[in-house]
């Protein structure tokens, strides 16, 4: 299988007036296109830091990452701008939505920036909706009219909106209730197993990791287990909105 995320030997470290701490220690893990893998930590081992430097976000201190193939190090701020626009979608714990503006403008704001035509975004907009199993009788909604589970499944779709082939997801569940959580995990493992994206999600709770193929658990920057799991939570049929 395609190697889509090739991390190796990656070091963060973190300079604060002369005091250094060393976030990352020595991270070295792939993934292959199509898995569904959650890595696993307390707060503060590590894993939003090592997240933002898979997404093109922030640059290790040292060490070496790939993306598809590409080495990030040697990309200027602009073309690594282009990588998280064309291959990466990004969902985190605060949904990010505009509060008074339509869910499908939220949906579309992508695509405006980008100078896509009118028609053609809302398009585009309305399919992501679909993926993500968004009930078409609330695409007109304020985002601040909706229930939480609704919302983040409104930020699902935004990070849908460029077709990006990872979704990277940080505590996703993390302002939501364990049942509205269930819901949007199975949203992610929907467009895992039917839309064929590679899911890279972030959480501190062993039930939300369950819904992963493959769990990496963190602990002080570094990786101390790494294995498939075999007590995977099987989707359901898509419960309706909350």
């Amino acid at each position: 299988m395609k190697q889509v995320i090739d991390c190796r030997e990656i070091r963060k470290t973190y300079d604060n007036g002369g005091l250094k701490t060393e976030v990352l220690k020595g991270i070295t893990f792939s993934v292959t296109e199509g898995e569904f893998v959650a890595i696993m930590g307390p707060s503060g081992s590590g894993k939003s830091t090592l997240m933002h430097i898979i997404g093109a976000l922030d640059t290790p201190t040292s060490g070496e990452y790939f993306l598809d193939g590409k080495d990030l190090s040697k990309l200027s701020d602009d073309e690594l701008a282009d990588i998280r626009r064309e291959k990466i979608g990004f969902v985190f714990q605060a949904f990010n939505l505009l509060p008074r503006a339509s869910v499908l403008r939220n949906v579309a704001l992508p695509l405006i920036y980008e100078g896509v035509a009118k028609e053609k975004r809302e398009e585009i907009a309305k399919a992501a909706l679909r993926e993500s199993a968004f009930p078409e009788g609330f695409w007109l909604y304020h985002s601040n009219q909706l229930s939480g589970g609704m919302m983040q499944r409104v930020a699902i779709a935004r990070a849908l909106v460029n077709s990006p082939s990872i979704v990277l997801a940080d505590e996703p569940t993390g302002n939501l209730d364990s049942k509205t959580g269930e819901m949007v995990l199975r949203t992610f493992q929907s467009l895992n197993e039917n839309g064929g994206k590679t899911i890279v999600l972030i959480t501190h709770e062993p039930y939300v990791a369950e819904h992963a193929d493959r769990i990496i658990h963190i602990l002080d920057g570094q990786i101390i287990s790494d294995s498939k799991n075999r007590n995977k939570r099987v989707a359901k049929s898509e419960a309706k909105s909350v």
